[in-house]
């Protein structure tokens, strides 16, 4: 890599660098948005910057890089600057990993949980490629989606951890252990209180590789917690419909 270039590495955000590595995903500005929970606005003026500190004039020059410098003989390399306070607040909600070293994963999670905590329960946002079981050639309907986001949402009601655990799909099980899931989720779950009311208010497919996703969004009143909306977000793996990511606002 050439000095400019790699300068311009040096020069990147953490978001930026985020959002780049989406990019070698094969995402688009409008799918990086959706991802990460951001405005398009906001996707297409972190990839002007990275395409001006890079010196391309094309976000897919500028993701293709990024993904060079990230090899393996670089996962010793520490940041610096900007980049250093950038990944300390950056809850990153789209993965972290990828072109990334992937021992960074964990810490990142981490990140992700604690800030989702301090409004609900957990957020992990799908990663396509890697991290994802292939298609199964067999599919269930878009239909059952709803009833599969329910059941989750009532196993982890009734405290049935390990139940619940076996609801996620390869990805979210890939970055999280059934233990990590038990310990956060008794810290944050039974002070919402028993469920007064759960009601599917929206059911939405996000047209994220490899074959898309549905986000549901169920408004729910909690004994002690209030009204909240929860999202569950389910893909398909093996012919059924798993759970990816689940929020609650």
């Amino acid at each position: 890599m050439t000095m400019p270039a790699r300068q311009g590495i040096d020069a990147l955000t953490e978001k930026e660098k985020q959002t780049l590595r989406l990019i070698v995903r094969g995402h688009d500005a409008k799918s990086v948005a959706v991802t990460l929970g951001l405005s398009v606005h906001t996707i297409n003026e972190r990839l002007r910057d990275a395409r001006r500190k890079l010196m391309v004039s094309s976000s897919r020059e500028a993701a293709r890089l990024l993904l060079d410098a990230e090899t393996p003989e670089n996962l010793g390399d520490e940041r610096t600057g900007e980049d250093a306070r950038s990944a300390a607040n950056d809850v990153g909600q789209a993965p972290d990993d990828g072109a990334a070293p992937a021992r960074r994963r964990l810490p990142v999670l981490i990140g992700v949980m604690l800030m989702t905590f301090a409004l609900g329960l957990l957020a992990l946002t799908l990663m396509p490629g890697a991290t994802q079981a292939p298609p199964a050639a067999t599919t269930a309907p878009a239909t059952a989606a709803p009833d599969a986001a329910r059941q989750f949402l009532e196993l982890v009601d009734a405290g049935r951890w390990s139940e619940s655990y076996a609801r996620f799909g390869a990805a979210f099980r890939k970055l999280n252990s059934e233990q990590v899931w038990s310990e956060v989720s008794q810290r944050v779950r039974p002070p919402l209180g028993a469920v007064v009311s759960r009601t599917l208010q929206e059911q939405e497919t996000i047209p994220v590789p490899p074959a898309g996703v549905e986000m549901l969004k169920f408004r729910t009143r909690f004994a002690t917690g209030g009204e909240k909306i929860e999202t569950v977000t389910v893909n398909q793996e093996g012919g059924e419909w798993k759970v990816v990511g689940v929020t609650i606002e």
